[in-house]
Formats: C-alpha cells, structure tokens, sequence
C-alpha cells in the first residue's frame, strides 16, 4: 500500500526536490508552503507521516505540531518529523515531542532512511 507523506515547508524549490525524491520511492507526496490549516490538511489528505519545517508562515512549525498534538480530533496522528537547516533543531524536536527530525542540507539517503524508519518500513 503507497504512504503518503505530506510536506510542509515554505520554500518551493525544497517542495519540488523532495517530491520527486520521495515519488521515486513509490511515496504519494502533498506538499504546503503554508502550516496554518494542518488539522484540515491532515484530515483531507490522511499523511501517513508529516515532514514540518521549522520556519514557515504564518504560525510556524513548533505551533503547528502543537495543534495536531493537542486537537483531540487527530487523537492518532502520524508521525511528524522536523525538517529543518536549524542548529538548534535536536533540542527542539525534544522540546514539541516530534517523532524524529531531518536535517537541512541533507543527503538522499538520510532523508528516505529516516522516513522509512518512522513509517516502519526498514
């Protein structure tokens, strides 16, 4: 069955290199320059993981995982990965419970390895 995986980041060129990275390895990919509407994005779309990039309009990363998190709605939310070029970004996966993080720049292998890692496909 194809995971779909849904992208959050602000930067268009990051949304076009990471969907057909991600395609090529039989992913479904939807992508957001935009977080503020997650819980509506997570419901139309059912992520099987969710790549958040820290620094993106209007609310941000940190607030948007916030509001998975604490919507009762998306009680059984999937797996949300930093996605971030941040230094600080392994002390703040920890502090907004993220699942796992990815770090900007970051090689082909990593990034699938570690998505596949959470969506227990290794």
């Amino acid at each position: 069955m194809t995971k779909t995986i849904l992208i959050y980041d602000d930067d268009a060129e990051i949304l076009l290199l990471c969907k057909a990275i991600l395609s090529k390895y039989g992913f479904d990919i939807v992508t957001r320059s935009k977080c503020e509407q997650i819980a509506a994005d997570i419901k139309n779309c059912h992520p099987d993981l969710i790549l958040m990039d820290l620094w993106i309009p209007d609310i941000g990363g940190e607030k948007a995982i916030a509001q998975v998190k604490e919507n009762p709605a998306i009680a059984t939310h999937p797996p949300i990965l930093l996605f971030s070029a941040n230094a600080d970004i392994k002390n703040i996966f920890q502090k907004v419970k993220a699942d796992g993080y990815v770090e900007k720049p970051f090689s082909i292998d990593t990034l699938v390895d570690t998505i596949k890692l959470h969506l227990k496909e290794v």
